[in-house]
């Protein structure tokens, strides 16, 4: 029997006052209008009898962060063709069977699957991890790719070992501090690819000699959170050095700042709220979703929705996906709500969880990376984001 088998998930949206009917048929809206809505509205697309992929319809690609989202949305919703089509699309096109990226997936391919790139995004493999792990333990193992725990392990270890032994490659992970890095063999960080919660399991499911690493590193990535979230506004950067701060150094590949809040720094509170919800622990990291929150719906409460330094200063741009900000801001309610955070914290808490109930999916070029996030908020609200 999983250890979790009786594990009980919080229902925020029960809390305030909806039906189970009404929640369940949100979900099915969701569901329905993500997968197979218009031309407008869907984000995936079948692709032959047995594959399909989604697209990040801002960039028009496919990317290891909507595949790998894609297939943990489908495995909580016991979608399994889809899971699988996901999956063999994945491996047929992204996976790196060769060379110094071997074991690694493509972060970024065009829609017919011709790769744009032959590097690796960190924050993929770890869902790829995961979502394979809840499959094997929701649906059974099945043979070559589809044999869903040996490919979790497969990937963790490659994670965590190339450059080993003579092996070609760098790992996504700084073996020293136990940090992942934003690609492989970078040396900084990103506050949004920190999930203790996922290697809490990987500690139980990975290869053996990999168990006691994981251990450590989702105890690393709580005491990371707390130095890498403004102690007043909760804000991270999106990218940040090894000891929290923001990181501000030129990059080779692009002229942007990304020691702001935008974007991927969206997913950090709704992390921590997960989290806290799987594995009730707290180092300090949730009193970054009560900042956040008050910052964001009391400071900024008639207009929260900007581009910001991570000390809360407004920067002129308005934030380009604003409804994953809403999103991640109001899934971090799981780390407030019933967490001793004070009665207003949690009224203020439920409060972000009904502004979220009220806002529609995201429409148009962007609703990509806006809708992933809003799925994932809807899952984790609704006690359906669940440890398989």
């Amino acid at each position: 029997m999983n250890i979790f088998e009786k594990k009980e998930y919080r229902n925020l949206f029960k809390e305030i006052g909806k039906s189970q009917e009404e929640i369940d048929k949100k979900m099915n809206e969701i569901w329905d209008t993500f997968f197979y809505g218009s031309e407008e509205e869907r984000i995936y697309h079948p692709v032959g009898t047995d594959m399909g992929y989604l697209e990040d319809t801002g960039n028009h690609d496919v990317r290891t962060e909507g595949m790998s989202y894609g297939m943990m949305i489908c495995v909580q919703l016991d979608k399994k063709e889809e899971f699988d089509r996901i999956w063999k699309w994945v491996c047929t096109y992204m996976w790196m069977k060769d060379g110094e990226n071997e074991g690694y997936f493509a972060w970024s391919c065009g829609t017919d699957g011709s790769r744009n790139a032959d590097g690796a995004a960190p924050d993929g493999e770890e869902f790829f991890a995961m979502a394979l792990f809840f499959a094997s333990h929701r649906w059974g193992d099945g043979e070559d790719i589809f044999c869903y725990s040996k490919m979790a392990k497969k990937i963790l270890q490659a994670c965590l070992h190339k450059g080993e032994n003579g092996r070609m490659g760098m790992s996504m992970w700084n073996r020293e501090n136990k940090q992942i890095l934003f690609v492989p063999g970078c040396d900084f960080t990103d506050p949004s690819y920190h999930l203790p919660h996922f290697y809490e399991l990987f500690a139980l499911w990975a290869n053996e000699e990999d168990r006691e690493f994981f251990k450590e590193a989702a105890s690393v990535s709580r005491y990371y959170l707390v130095k890498a979230c403004h102690p007043v506004t909760g804000m991270n950067a999106e990218y940040a050095e090894f000891d929290g701060r923001p990181m501000k150094r030129p990059l080779p590949w692009t002229d942007e700042r990304h020691n702001l809040f935008y974007s991927d720094a969206y997913r950090t509170v709704a992390n921590i709220g997960l989290d806290y919800e799987w594995f009730k622990k707290d180092v300090g990291q949730i009193s970054a979703a009560k900042n956040l929150q008050y910052y964001l719906g009391v400071v900024r409460k008639d207009n929260p929705y900007m581009m910001y330094e991570i000390n809360g200063t407004v920067l002129s741009d308005t934030a380009l996906h604003p409804i994953g900000m809403l999103a991640g801001t109001a899934q971090g309610s799981l780390a407030v709500v019933g967490c001793n955070q004070g009665e207003a914290a949690e009224q203020l808490a439920l409060e972000w969880v009904e502004r979220f109930w009220n806002e529609p999916l995201r429409k148009g070029t962007r609703r990509y990376y806006d809708n992933c996030l809003y799925f994932f908020a809807y899952l984790a609200l609704s006690g359906n984001y669940k440890i398989w």
